[in-house]
């Protein structure tokens, strides 16, 4: 499972904080009964949104003999429940359906029970989480086909325990099953589920049957049913089929999305000694889906965040990571499954540190290093320092789908990489996955198999790391002594957890670098290290390894060496940030431009958003490097940064670089050159505008948006309403909130009937998308001070509006 960041935002900007760990125990959940494996029967209610299902399940008793079997089953109807044709007595409760057996069986013998039953996903009571924002199993996407740009789709959502709100099953992780699934569904329909579509079968009734039939075993949460009006676009790993079910606009476009699959495949075979272990890798785009992406065995789902253009994924693909992170759980999660949620990191870790491997692998250490650094300061922001990686005391399951599982869990696994080194790490992965394939796992597993590859004891690293919270907060000083020529490196922790952990210096002696390994073993620790001539920088956590805070004073000296000479990206962004405080030095300034050129287009990328251009006459040399970066970078991004910066001076000498960007394929460079050229030729800027494909407008809506705020365009208000409320909840970036606050409040006075009515949707949309985080009652608050506002604006037109609002309330309010 991906989550989405920016809904992280959403929860921190409607005040819903995670709780604080229970006090109640959190055990994996006892095995009574053993699944052996589950056939199903389905088809569709379409206007009831609801399921009708056949069910045949094969169990026998994990070890004590017992007459009594206990399935989860939620807000279902059960119409039938038999064994070998005899009808079985039974209790419901709407979550557990509790059958009385004809005898005891013992643990060396299977049963196979009947049930004929009804799923109704919308009656399900159980909430989501951060990472799954619903929890009702099965979804049905416009059923009805009243949304004009909406297709008709169902999908499914088996994590954590939503698989029973479609089908009856022990739904824990750590019961492992193969399947069969026949889906019959309206013949314009294709379908998708784990493993091989073995037939179809069409219906004189205008339906068609799939049998979908997976053979080897796994969790129930990762069953998966896709249906909808896909094109399937095919691609092979080896002689395994690849597939991409996408909606017909992104045909032409899935390989350059998707297209990466088969190698990732490949590196992650690799890297793991164990081949792609399943038949088939799919993935589906499904609308509305309720997080970033999930593992589903062979049949992955992700959101419509997926869906991109030529003009963006020429910009950069931001869904790859999330492909890399599903793929990777084909190995931890799929084939090796967490035995409980408490233990979640042993999936969720493994996937997102995949995302590093891909990324150092396909294009290189800077790329994967930034992206750590970006992680680990996503769950340093968080409220996340007291929580334990392996959580056995937690609120609710889904707490667990957080950023100490998934980012600080990532982190942890790439100290132990570093720690072991790579072959040793890896051997000691595949150890891992080989003894306990189709099998679930706790960490301590994971330890075992890392000492019995290694030979080296881990308890100490796992105790701090996995059972413990907290990382290391380190206070570091320096002696120098000029006649024995050393430098004593002090490392003091702060924090209340003590940590010992290995440590990499560099010393730098103008731009030769020397590395120095070293372990701080104590609350107190000195390294005294030899140099040739006085040190120019010295720089700890040289490779960027120690997931920890450091606390040094350096003079600006030292930043503007260590922004030219550092080789972690971390310590090159840190630098250039100091140093960019200080402009007003000419070395700082000089130090700053001449990043614009470094080697790595991230650092390119903050060098050009933080050049102090002020007094721009004296900067020419400056700017001519900033105009030819617009037009000459190979990285799109850059020149968008490049031609923001150049923007902010109004000057009518660049027309010639917007007008430039105004032809890029580029919608990052189109967005800001339509800004730049607006405040020096406000006519072509909105002429450009007008010409755009709607699509196109959508995707640079923020700085459309921007032009025309700014030029009280009132024809375009109805465009910009329908991206207010993305732009004001689940945006991080400050000013864009800002600016779409500042939409909402212009469209709310207006007599925009259109807008009005754009605006009203959206937030309904919204309000019922993240209902459980009473977003639906900010929503009914943004509808009132619309109201408010309407009726102080007074023309009689508001009155019509002020009813389309009231009407979305009262949806809302249903």
């Amino acid at each position: 499972m991906k989550f989405q960041k920016a809904l992280i935002v959403l929860l921190t900007l409607l005040s819903i904080a995670i709780n604080a760990q229970s006090k109640i125990y959190r055990a994996e959940k006892d095995k009574i009964h053993d699944i052996i494996h589950t056939k199903l029967k389905v088809d569709f209610n379409f206007d009831q949104k609801e399921l009708n299902g056949e069910e045949w399940i094969t169990l026998k008793p994990h070890f004590y003999e017992t007459d009594k079997l206990t399935l989860d089953a939620k807000a279902m109807k059960i119409h039938k429940i038999s064994l070998n044709g005899t009808d079985l007595d039974y209790f419901y409760d709407d979550f557990e359906l509790k059958i009385d057996l004809p005898r005891k069986f013992k643990r060396t013998e299977e049963f196979t029970i009947y049930i004929k039953y009804t799923a109704r996903p919308e009656r399900v009571k159980q909430k989501g989480s951060a990472a799954i924002t619903d929890a009702k199993g099965l979804y049905f996407i416009n059923p009805k086909g009243l949304e004009k740009d909406k297709p008709t789709q169902i999908w499914t959502q088996g994590e954590t325990e939503a698989s029973s709100c479609w089908f009856p099953t022990i739904d824990a992780p750590n019961q492992k099953t193969s399947q069969e699934i026949y889906i019959t569904v309206p013949k314009k329909y294709v379908t998708l589920s784990n493993g091989k579509l073995e037939k179809q079968t069409n219906n004189v009734n205008g339906t068609r049957t799939d049998y979908w039939n997976f053979t080897q075993k796994h969790a129930p949460y990762l069953f998966f049913m896709g249906v909808g009006e896909y094109e399937i676009i095919k691609d092979t790993y080896k002689n395994i089929p690849v597939e991409y079910y996408v909606e017909k606009k992104y045909a032409p476009y899935a390989k350059d999305i998707f297209g990466n699959t088969p190698e990732m495949l490949a590196f992650f075979s690799k890297i793991t000694g164990i081949d792609y272990p399943w038949n088939k890798y799919a993935q589906i785009v499904g609308r509305d889906y309720v997080s970033g992406a999930m593992e589903n065995t062979t049949a992955v789902i992700h959101g419509e965040r997926a869906y991109q253009m030529p003009g963006q994924l020429i910009d950069e693909n931001v869904q790859e990571n999330t492909i890399a992170h599903e793929a990777f759980h084909h190995w931890f999660g799929d084939l090796v499954t967490t035995e409980s949620w408490s233990n979640l990191t042993v999936n969720e870790s493994f996937a997102n540190y995949s995302e590093y491997l891909w990324l150092e692998h396909k294009y290189g250490k800077e790329e994967a290093d930034a992206h750590l650094f970006e992680d680990t300061q996503a769950y340093k922001n968080g409220d996340n320092y007291d929580k334990h990686l392996v959580r056995f005391y937690y609120d609710d399951k889904e707490d667990m789908f957080d950023a100490v599982s998934y980012n600080k869990g990532g982190a942890i696994l790439h100290m132990l990489r570093s720690y072991l080194g790579d072959e040793a790490f890896y051997a000691g992965l595949n150890k891992y996955l080989t003894d306990y394939k189709y099998k679930a796992t706790e960490a301590h597993q994971l330890r075992l198999a890392l000492e019995e590859v290694s030979g080296k004891d881990l308890n100490w690293f796992f105790n701090q790391w996995y059972f413990n919270n907290g990382h290391p907060k380190l206070e570091i000083s320096y002696d120098f002594n000029k006649l024995r020529k050393t430098v004593t490196v002090n490392v003091i922790q702060t924090q209340i957890n003590e940590f010992k952990f290995p440590f990499a210096i560099d010393v730098f002696e103008g731009g030769k670098r020397t590395r120095h390994h070293v372990f701080v073993e104590g609350r107190d620790a000195s390294f005294t290290l030899p140099f040739t001539q006085q040190p120019s920088l010295i720089q700890v956590n040289a490779d960027g390894v120690l997931l920890c805070d450091i606390n040094e004073n350096k003079v600006l000296s030292e930043y503007i060496h260590q922004l030219k000479y550092a080789v972690n990206y971390a310590h090159k962004r840190e630098a250039l940030l100091e140093v960019a405080k200080k402009q007003d030095d000419k070395k700082a300034f000089n130090a700053i431009a001449n990043a614009m050129s470094d080697d790595f287009y991230k650092i390119r990328v903050l060098a050009l958003e933080n050049i102090n251009l002020i007094n721009k006459h004296t900067k020419r040399r400056v700017i001519q490097k900033i105009m030819q970066i617009a037009n000459n970078d190979s990285k799109t991004l850059v020149q968008a940064a490049a031609i923001e910066t150049l923007g902010k001076l109004t000057d009518p000498e660049l027309k010639s670089v917007f007008e430039k960007g105004l032809q890029s394929k580029s919608y990052s460079v189109l967005g800001k050159s339509l800004v730049g050229m607006y405040y020096i030729d406000k006519s072509l800027a909105i002429q450009k505008s007008k010409t755009l494909p709607l699509e196109v407008k959508k995707i640079i809506a923020t700085p459309l948006t921007r032009i025309y705020l700014e030029e009280n365009d009132h024809d375009e208000l109805s465009f910009i309403a329908s991206n207010v409320m993305s732009g004001m909840f689940l945006s991080q970036n400050k000013k864009i909130q800002s600016l779409y606050k500042k939409a909402f409040d212009k469209i709310a006075k207006s007599d925009n009937t259109k807008a009005i009515e754009n605006l009203s949707n959206d937030i309904v949309a919204k309000g019922i998308q993240y209902k459980q985080y009473n977003f639906d009652k900010v929503g009914v608050n943004l509808l009132r001070q619309m109201v408010q506002m309407q009726k102080r604006a007074k023309p009689a037109s508001q009155e019509s509006n002020i009813n389309v609002i009231q009407k979305a309330m009262a949806r809302l309010l249903e």
